[in-house]
């Protein structure tokens, strides 16, 4: 790489002298630095960071985030993941003084209206899914599940059942299910999907004996698909003396339909970040409560919120409590915007939530069947399986491929090559939120694309051609990626010794 000198590898916008803030004087004692740092962590040279006015800052990040994908902007198709729209009065409540700079270790008498928002959650996630209890503790889908796997664990320690050792999990399964379970020293067993994409019963009843400790079931599938056996399953399971867990991860499907209590499960977690509303993307926050039955409820993390008809307190009394599973209370503003977005919405909003996410997956279930392959013939319930298999055989063109052009026509990519069991695997969730108008974009843009596969298949295998980069190298950039800023010219500097 060519040398270049210092003052224009900083920046193309920085020069020396310009600010973009004002401080105000110091207003406490200045003491010597190393006597407070020790002289071997001090720097040895400037850290080099740009000088650039208030206004440039401004547009350099406005810039930035017209570059972005997010849900302000356009829809996002992923499957299983329910990135829907989060609605403004959730952040402005999040936001408020009271909820937002409240000190986790605040006495309850300080705390009653951070215990209330908390303890109406939980009684409102207790109806909404049918359990007996809930815990508002875990910080996210997987740690629910985790949590409650180590719940099954306990309950059988309780119970003298020993020799149990198994949690049998479908072949569709989100991956964390298997991860809970070996961390919770459990053995998986798997179980296989039958031509519909649903539980194979056959396979499901061989597996059954005395070993069994529980079984792990999302309802619906990762494959769009409601478990119309799931009461024969259950009582299965029941029968050999296990518990039944629901990964709650698509219950945006069945808000006000159907209540996983009803169903039989001994244990559901509730993706606060999917199903209610609160900000999913960009590494979190999450928020995974739990709901669970009476079997399970005496072992639940402590502290639990109560209310004694006066005031709301935190009870550490339980001893029997499988402890703590998160510092404090749980993930605070999570709850706040849940709370915010159950409320607004009531039992009839909430209901017409999963109608309309039913009715918008099975649009475009119609819309593109004619267009890609169908492995599971609907109706769906919150999403749709289809698979490129079709444009892979005829044309070379990979899922990976149409993944990537359907960015030039200025949609983020559905989910893809997941669930493991269906070939090229291209899932779709449009989720409520989304208007037909834009539902209908997607789709024209999925059929032009199919389109494309046909008559140009080349200008699909080489995408994204309007994007802000050409196509990375996936596997690469996972392993290396380098979220640490570096000025320009050390970043070079660094490259030219390399």
């Amino acid at each position: 790489m060519e040398s270049l000198d210092r003052e224009s590898l900083l920046s193309e916008k920085s020069k020396s002298g310009r600010k973009g803030y004002s401080l105000p004087k110091l207003d406490v004692p200045r003491y010597p630095t190393d006597e407070i740092i020790p002289k071997s962590y001090l720097r040895k040279s400037p850290v080099g960071l740009p000088e650039i006015s208030e206004n440039e800052v401004q547009r350099h990040f406005v810039r930035i985030s017209t570059k972005n994908y997010h849900i302000d902007k356009n829809m996002y198709p992923l499957g299983s993941c329910t990135m829907k729209y989060n609605p403004k009065i959730n952040e402005k409540a999040a936001s408020l003084s009271g909820t937002f700079n409240i000190h986790p270790l605040a006495p309850d008498v300080a705390s009653q209206g951070a215990l209330q928002i908390q303890y109406e959650l939980k009684e409102m996630l207790r109806e909404i899914g049918g359990m007996h209890d809930v815990s508002l503790q875990p910080a996210a889908g997987s740690q629910g599940e985790l949590t409650g796997i180590m719940l099954f664990k306990k309950y059988h320690e309780e119970m003298g059942n020993h020799h149990k050792k198994y949690i049998l999990i479908p072949d569709s399964a989100h991956g964390t299910n298997p991860a809970s379970v070996t961390i919770s020293g459990y053995e998986v067993i798997n179980i296989k999907s039958n031509t519909d994409g649903l539980t194979d019963m056959e396979h499901l009843k061989s597996k059954l004996n005395d070993e069994v400790a529980g079984m792990m079931l999302t309802n619906p599938s990762t494959l769009g698909l409601f478990e119309s056996q799931i009461m024969e399953i259950q009582k299965l399971i029941h029968d050999v003396g296990g518990l039944m867990y629901m990964d709650g991860a698509n219950l945006n499907a069945l808000l006000g339909l159907s209540r996983p209590g009803d169903m039989g499960f001994d244990v559901v977690h509730f993706n606060l970040h999917k199903t209610f509303s609160t900000p999913h993307g960009g590494g979190g926050p999450g928020s995974g409560p739990i709901g669970v039955s009476d079997k399970v409820s005496p072992y639940l993390p402590r502290p639990e919120v109560k209310f004694d008809g006066k005031n709301y307190y935190q009870d550490y009394s339980n001893s029997d409590s499988i402890g703590k599973v998160h510092s404090y209370y749980g993930s605070f503003g999570m709850m706040v915007r849940a709370w915010v977005y159950i409320r607004m919405h009531g039992a009839k909003g909430l209901k017409r939530i999963s109608e309309n996410a039913i009715l918008n997956a099975n649009y475009i279930l119609h819309r593109l069947k004619d267009y890609y392959d169908l492995p599971f013939e609907g109706p769906v319930m919150h999403e749709v399986i289809f698979s490129g298999n079709r444009q892979k055989k005829q044309n070379g063109v990979k899922t990976l491929d149409i993944a990537k052009r359907i960015l030039d026509y200025g949609y983020h990519a559905p989910t893809i090559y997941f669930p493991l069991i269906v070939p090229e695997c291209i899932m779709i969730e449009p989720t409520e939120s989304e208007a037909k108008e834009n539902i209908d974009g997607f789709c024209d843009a999925m059929i032009a694309l199919a389109e494309e596969a046909k008559s140009n298949p080349e200008i699909v295998k080489t995408a994204p051609h309007n994007a802000g980069t050409k196509r990375l190298d996936d596997a690469y950039a996972a392993k290396n990626i380098n979220v640490r800023w570096k000025n320009r010219y050390d970043a070079v500097k660094e490259s030219e010794l390399a």
